[in-house]
């Protein structure tokens, strides 16, 4: 039982996935955070255009 429990230890193949999924969350939320200040900035800009056109 213990020759498992040490060959699940020593067994490096998972943690990939788990450094791809750290990595793809740090990914999300810079993207997300980028595309929410652009887009505030961005309706900023049109309602500005929007009012100098009336």
């Amino acid at each position: 039982m213990t020759s498992i429990f040490r060959s699940l230890w020593r067994d490096e193949q998972g943690q990939d996935i788990a450094e791809y999924a750290v990595m793809l969350a740090v990914i999300l939320v810079i993207v997300v955070g980028t595309i929410r200040l652009i887009g505030s900035n961005a309706n900023n800009v049109f309602s500005s255009v929007a009012s100098s056109v009336q």
